[in-house]
């Protein structure tokens, strides 16, 4: 589930200047081949990319516009994840975000380090499993572009777990949670900063694809959603689900020709009302009780 402007009108789109804590900042793509990346994600959203950084292992970003909107990173030997995207939340001081994921049962799987001059990062995984990053920007910020066409647009933590995910992400970041009404099979959850929708939490469906691992889904904006699914498949990628209507844009879930997993959704072709928000409902965890009304 994407909005195009917040659940409340308030997504921040267009240049970016700077993120709150608990923001999505950053995402990167871990893929087998970066070039053969380039090449993808190249036609499908117009992304430029430089020549990967020796320093930094290969590391190629991706610029729409001339900002930076995403970049690509190859797997390195031992790497335990399979390629994927990343989601990197904000933080000012990401060694005591290292403090909040460990308190509250998640594993640092790369504790905090220094990235030159452009800003510090950490790996993560919560205790259901999913792996994000947390960013502190230096020169780096973030996301040059985001809310439009060719670059991200919203996030959310998929899992079958979501009793654990509401205990752990508010613990960790200043989100304030908000339950979207609906049927009870439908579990979804919006994240707030600072009264704006900033990601979401969905509980995984009882119909998704058997072994589908607990993750973030990154969404970026296109123009056309089924012209950009055609893409997708001309270029070797598959269709997971959709193109379909939402209240927040013609959505669909694909894959790149690697194997790597996002959405793409264009925001102009949104059709319905989006739903009501309330308080999280009352519910046990065995990581802890989530109260609300």
């Amino acid at each position: 589930m994407a909005r195009s402007c917040g659940w409340k009108g308030t997504f921040v789109s267009g240049i970016s200047e700077g993120f709150a804590e608990g923001e999505p900042c950053w995402a990167d793509a871990t893929v087998l081949d970066v070039d053969a990346g380039k090449r993808f994600y190249g036609e499908l959203f117009g992304w430029d990319f430089g020549e990967g950084s020796p320093e930094y292992g290969g590391y190629a970003e991706a610029t729409s516009g001339g900002k930076v909107v995403a970049a690509l990173a190859p797997q390195m030997a031992g790497q335990e994840a399979p390629p994927a995207w990343t989601l990197y939340f904000a933080s000012p001081d990401v060694a005591a975000t290292a403090r909040k994921v460990r308190e509250m049962g998640g594993r640092v799987l790369l504790d905090p380090m220094d990235v030159g001059d452009l800003g510090r990062m950490l790996l993560a995984a919560e205790p259901g499993g999913v792996i994000f990053g947390v960013w502190q920007g230096g020169q780096h910020p973030g996301f040059g572009r985001r809310g439009e066409p060719g670059s991200f647009v919203w996030a959310e933590v998929v899992t079958p777990d979501p009793d654990g995910a509401d205990a752990f992400f508010p613990a960790v970041f200043p989100f304030e949670a908000e339950r979207v009404v609906g049927p009870p099979e439908f579990d979804y959850q919006v994240w707030n900063v600072a009264g704006r929708a900033v990601a979401g939490r969905m509980a995984l469906p009882s119909g998704a694809p058997a072994g589908t691992p607990p993750h973030a889904e990154v969404y970026f904006g296109v123009e056309d959603c089924d012209a950009a699914v055609e893409t997708v498949r001309r270029l070797g990628g598959r269709v997971i689900g959709g193109p379909n209507d939402s209240p927040f844009g013609r959505v669909a879930s694909v894959a790149d020709d690697q194997g790597v997993e996002f959405t793409v959704i264009d925001q102009s072709a949104a059709r319905g009302e989006p739903p009501e928000t309330g308080l999280p409902r009352e519910r046990k965890s065995n990581r802890g009780a989530i109260s609300g009304t």
